[in-house]
């Protein structure tokens, strides 16, 4: 514990003494106020800022410093020690972000009649690299100080990483999500008014049921519910059905039926819309089809409950598929031929065996799909008509002609209920059962194929959704080839050359109007995805691993930000961290951050499917033999969570690319994404660039997320993955 803390008090008197403290342009990073701009107010470090400009609100962070190497190198008695060094990294801590928030960019915004003198009333501008590192380092004193204590079995490595998560997810969740839901308790005088909301909260404009008394619709809240459950449920069988069909089947086309399932996640969410208008509007392919050969009557069915509903069967089949592959794959094939050594049937020991054993991943597919539905932007304001949900509804509440953040505000309150309605059913249903079926012993058993039924039940589940989804993306493929699709097909490639057109003259020059946003997006997305994996696999190991009090409350924080519809987490960006302490807006960073954060839970989800099947004897053995949790967590539980880190790394980074919603309010000239170029030629009727560019972005995804499954690999359980042939059932029946 010693040489740790020592580490970090070092850390944190680098950050103090040397990293600029504040965020200024030529500064968060750089050295130069070292050499051209020693003098230069902001770009110091705290240290020179006390000293220097009369920063007299730097001195009491500087004492708790002192305070920490005086206990350090002091104090004898480790226990005595351990709880010195909590206190004064947390006043350390409270004292760092007391002064960032109690002085803003005008002056004083807490304690004005206290602060407001000297330097205090001059104001200060957001953290920069030096106040992050010193948090950082006060952070992990301070965790590695509770393990000191006996807490979380003196195991830094796990203090350390529940407080990394909880002070992750309360900057960069909790803390933006509240500034946006104040508004919610807020009168028109500015006020707190709690009746008020009550009031807003049980509107009959959120919550009602005139559809079923013959009105027109539901409320938006019963309609996002209604469409929830139902994606919820689609997404998942289809899941399980193509996970099936890859797992325990001969099918042989396994690798172009997986390829079929990934290409809608890959996809930015308006192009799936547009293309199902083209097909199914009243104008589309398929409609003028049906009308002039069987004189099937033109209408507006797309428009509605049921356009949304198959876009987002479409758009979020693939996120059960990632979740469900790997825990398929994971049923141990020991406890099926067992079953069937005590003459099951294969369907028997489908039902008594394979099924329970995926109620985990079943789960967890459906708590996505529930999500990702009731949160879904894009499709409803393509597809949505006259059918409203909430997600759309905070949207107009934000940009309509009449701004109501109020009603915003409680419109998500609305929605961050019925996904904790929905959390909480999730958790009943699974229970505590244990559903680890890998242990550490070999296992070189065969996967036991289906039974014809439900084979073929399968195929017909996934075969002709398979096919629908190909048509679909030929048609998108197709419109980006011709000059106007539905009026004027004739071939061209004028789209793609302004777009992505390439100047050899004086060296290669990158001329094509989208490609400024196409490598801002990569490299964004580059970043992000990594990230995203470790933050949310690591979490995923504290919730399946660990016990320690908060743990439900700690899980469903995980879910909050993925909860919140897009719109709603760029407005609560924009307003948490446009002012001191943290300032990011404008730059690539909080493009970066609101990616992690929004797209972590599909890694925690997938993280806790995938560990729930690992058995704790692993670790066990593991620390038996001397090895840390940290040692453990990278040599015993990494290599066999190949799917679940697939499905970070691919979600995360596709996600980064196709993301519209909060990324519209986000960018910035210097920091231009992929898709709000996109919706830019949408507006501007550019339907052709925005499909071919559409296209392009399909081909780069597709590619790195084939990448990613060579660099990872395939998982090995066992020996060898494959399935009984009929003549070792015949064996095992009659044995």
């Amino acid at each position: 514990m010693r040489k740790t803390i020592a580490l970090w008090f070092a850390a944190g008197i680098v950050g103090f003494c040397i990293f600029p403290w504040y965020s200024v342009e030529s500064g968060f990073w750089s050295f130069r106020w070292l050499f051209s701009e020693f003098l230069s107010e902001d770009a110091a470090p705290a240290l020179f800022q006390a000293l220097l400009y009369g920063r007299w609100w730097f001195v009491p962070l500087a004492l708790a410093f002192v305070g920490i190497g005086l206990s350090f190198a002091l104090l004898e008695d480790e226990r005595t020690r351990a709880k010195a060094l909590v206190i004064l990294s947390m006043t350390g801590l409270a004292l760092l972000f007391a002064q960032g928030f109690a002085i803003g960019r005008v002056g004083p915004e807490l304690f004005i009649d206290t602060l407001n003198f000297g330097s205090a009333a001059a104001g200060q501008v957001g953290f920069g690299s030096g106040a992050m590192i010193t948090a950082g380092a006060l952070l992990f004193i301070l965790t590695t100080s509770i393990s000191g204590l006996g807490q979380g079995r003196g195991d830094a490595f796990i203090v350390g990483s529940i407080g990394l998560i909880i002070a992750l997810v309360t900057t960069f969740v909790f803390y933006p999500v509240s500034q946006i839901l104040i508004r919610a308790f807020e009168a028109s005088d500015g006020g707190i008014d709690i009746a008020l909301f009550f009031t807003r909260f049980f509107s009959s404009d959120i919550w009602s049921l005139a559809c079923l008394a013959g009105g027109k619709t539901c409320g938006p809240a019963w309609n996002s519910v209604f469409l929830a459950v139902l994606t919820g449920a689609g997404t998942t069988l289809l899941g399980l059905a193509f996970a099936l069909v890859a797992t325990k089947t001969a099918f042989p086309a396994k690798k172009l039926l997986r390829i079929l399932t990934i290409i809608p996640i890959i996809t930015p969410p308006f192009v799936i819309g547009l293309a199902l208008i083209l097909m199914f509007g009243r104008a589309g392919v398929v409609t003028d089809v049906l009308h002039d050969v069987f004189d099937i009557s033109k209408s507006r069915w797309l428009y509605g409950f049921s356009g949304i509903y198959l876009a987002q069967l479409l758009s979020f089949t693939p996120i059960a598929f990632l979740v469900l592959i790997g825990v398929v794959e994971g049923v141990s094939p020991s406890m099926e031929e067992a079953s069937q050594t005590l003459n099951a049937t294969q369907w028997q020991t489908f039902k008594n065996v394979t099924w329970p054993l995926m109620r985990p991943g079943l789960a967890n597919a459906f708590l996505l799909g529930f999500i990702e539905s009731i949160a879904d932007f894009g499709n409803p304001l393509v597809l949505g008509g006259n059918f409203n949900v909430l997600s759309t509804e905070i949207y107009f509440a934000i940009v309509g002609a009449v701004a109501d953040p109020s009603r915003a505000a409680v419109l998500a309150v609305v929605l961050l209920m019925l996904t904790l309605s929905a959390f909480v059913a999730q958790r009943l249903w699974l229970g505590k059962k244990s559903y680890a079926t890998v242990t550490g012993k070999a296992d070189s058993g065969q996967h036991s194929p289906l039974n014809s039924a439900l084979k073929w039940t399968c195929y017909g589940f996934a075969l002709p959704w398979a096919a629908f989804t190909a048509v679909v993306y030929s048609m998108i493929v197709f419109g980006s080839f011709v000059k106007l699709w539905g009026y004027d097909n004739t071939f061209t490639l004028d789209h793609y050359i302004r777009a992505f057109s390439v100047s050899f003259n004086n060296g290669i020059r990158w001329t094509g109007v989208a490609w400024d946003s196409y490598f801002t997006t990569l490299t964004i997305s580059t970043i992000a995805a990594p990230l995203t994996a470790v933050v949310g696999l690591l979490t995923a190991y504290l919730l399946v691993r660990q016990k320690f009090a908060g743990k439900n409350l700690f899980e469903f924080s995980t879910m909050l930000s993925f909860a919140i519809p897009g719109t709603v987490i760029g407005v609560a960006y924009i307003m948490a961290f446009n002012t001191p302490p943290i300032e990011l807006t404008g730059t690539s960073i909080i493009l970066i951050i609101v990616f992690v954060f929004r797209n972590m839970p599909v890694g925690v989800r997938g993280g806790i499917a995938a560990m729930s099947q690992l058995d704790k004897s692993l670790d066990e053995a593991s620390i038996t033999l001397g090895a840390n949790s940290f040692t453990t967590v990278r040599k015993v539980i990494l290599p066999l969570m190949g799917p679940a880190i697939l499905a970070a790394l691919a979600y995360s980074f596709v996600r980064a690319i196709t993301s519209v919603s909060a990324v519209i309010f986000l960018v910035s000239a210097r920091h231009n994404m992929a898709t709000s170029f996109i919706v830019g030629r949408v507006e501007h009727g550019e339907y052709g660039i925005a499909i071919a560019y559409s296209s392009v972005l399909i081909i780069t995804m597709l590619v790195a997320i084939l990448l990613l499954q060579v660099v990872i690999g395939q998982r090995k359980l066992r020996r060898q993955n494959r399935l009984q042939t009929s003549n070792k059932n015949k064996e095992l029946a009659s044995a």
